[in-house]
């Protein structure tokens, strides 16, 4: 029953999502599918229903909304160019400069903002002019700045991370978001090094002259206020002073005061951005909701068992199991969003790694870095495709030095999957895992 169930759920899905109906209606559509073979139509429809609004209606989820606002506020608020002078200052003497500091500056302005696209749109716009003047090659920078965006999601405050917590049934925030860094910083480092090598083949030299303290000073000045957000929410949820959800509170207060200082942010254009992050919450949120169907039909025909039994009986080595688990994760990745990919792949793949004991921290780290490829690879790939944009370019010139970056970016996904310190080792040395 339980691989007849997951069989339609995957074909129905796919069949609705090729007929472009949006993720969610394609989630509860095939879930309803699949449970109408052991439960009449008019209890499975009411029991969704309920399964739908419990899902919407926990506390902790208006961490999520709350965060989406303070990101679109930064978005707006003008700190964008104040990231790229700190990065650049402290970067800019690397081969290729204005690559390497585009790819340190969507580390900062991801996690601060929460958005991939985001991050390779603001930043994209900011060191393009100067890349044309250096002569850079657009389709090098479109590369850069759209492999290197998706590495601030898995830098907190990460909504993916947040959304993780709820589908793993309660896994503590704190840890993921403690656990995020190293694993954002290594496909940042991944980019750094694809970049390097391509300027070297390029022959795109650092900025001239010496090192400029001075100029490290004034610009870590000017990106102190808005760096501090990452301090004071994080720090605040570490060591317990507040909870996610007031934190994403605060950060959205901090975020509107910070635009309103440097004067970016006007009435009429905080409407508009809080009518567009109440659209954006909607659509997550529903999505949540939804897919609380797809857990409850996953738990009354037993799939996650049946998954779990299939994999052990093809072998019982971990190794083998977490590189099939990967690539799942990263063909699903190149179809699927970040959150329902989550949702659904997260009580699929859980009860399979926790039998050999791993802890859901570390897989947490190992899905959310897969699925966060999908935002660089077509036919999905919004992040990419955002990056191609702004650069004023075209994917098949991107794509070839894309690969190189894949290739760095799938070599850190394989320290992560590995190397359980790399996710857990900083949770575990700070005492909340």
């Amino acid at each position: 029953m339980a691989m007849q169930a997951l069989a339609i759920i995957l074909v129905v899905m796919l069949v609705l999502m090729a007929l472009g109906v949006p993720i969610s209606y394609s989630i509860a559509i095939s879930s309803l599918a699949a449970i109408l073979q052991t439960v009449p139509l008019d209890v499975s429809v009411l029991t969704a229903a309920q399964r739908t609004f419990v899902g919407m209606s926990k506390f902790s989820l208006t961490a999520i909304p709350f965060f989406i606002l303070a990101g679109n506020l930064m978005n707006q608020g003008g700190i964008a160019k104040r990231l790229v002078d700190f990065v650049m200052a402290i970067l800019g003497k690397l081969p290729g400069a204005l690559l390497v500091t585009n790819v340190g500056t969507n580390a900062l302005f991801g996690a601060i903002s929460g958005s991939a696209s985001a991050a390779a749109a603001a930043v994209g716009s900011m060191v393009r002019e100067g890349e044309e003047e250096m002569g850079y090659d657009p389709a090098v920078c479109a590369a850069t700045n759209g492999a290197s965006a998706p590495s601030g999601l898995l830098i907190p405050p990460s909504n993916a991370l947040i959304t993780y917590s709820l589908a793993s049934g309660g896994t503590s925030v704190a840890a993921l978001f403690m656990a995020g860094y190293v694993p954002g910083i290594v496909w940042a480092l991944a980019c750094v090094i694809g970049a390097i090598i391509i300027a070297k083949k390029k022959g795109y030299k650092g900025m001239p002259g010496k090192f400029n303290w001075g100029n490290l000073g004034r610009a870590t000045l000017a990106a102190i206020p808005s760096l501090s957000l990452i301090v004071v929410v994080i720090g605040g949820i570490i060591a317990g002073i507040f909870t996610a959800t007031e934190g994403s509170a605060i950060a959205v207060v901090y975020a509107l005061i910070l635009g309103i200082c440097y004067k970016n942010i006007t009435l009429k254009g905080l409407w508009q951005i809080i009518v567009d992050s109440a659209k954006m919450s909607g659509m997550v949120i529903f999505i949540i909701g939804v897919s609380n169907i797809l857990g409850w039909v996953m738990a009354f025909t037993q799939i996650p068992q049946a998954i779990s039994a299939a994999l052990l009986g093809i072998t019982n080595n971990q190794i083998i199991i977490l590189l099939i688990m990967n690539v799942i994760l990263l063909i699903s990745g190149t179809f699927m969003d970040v959150t329902p990919a989550i949702l659904i792949f997260t009580p699929l793949f859980l009860p399979v790694v926790k039998t050999f004991g791993m802890n859901p921290v570390h897989f947490g780290l190992i899905l959310v870095y897969n699925l966060c490829i999908g935002n660089i690879t077509p036919p999905v790939g919004n992040t990419l495709f955002v990056a191609i944009k702004v650069g004023k370019t075209t994917l098949g010139k991107v794509m070839p030095y894309m690969l190189i970056y894949y290739a760095f970016i799938l070599l850190g996904l394989m320290a992560v999957t590995y190397i359980p310190a790399v996710s857990i080792g900083l949770p575990q040395l700070m005492g909340i895992l």
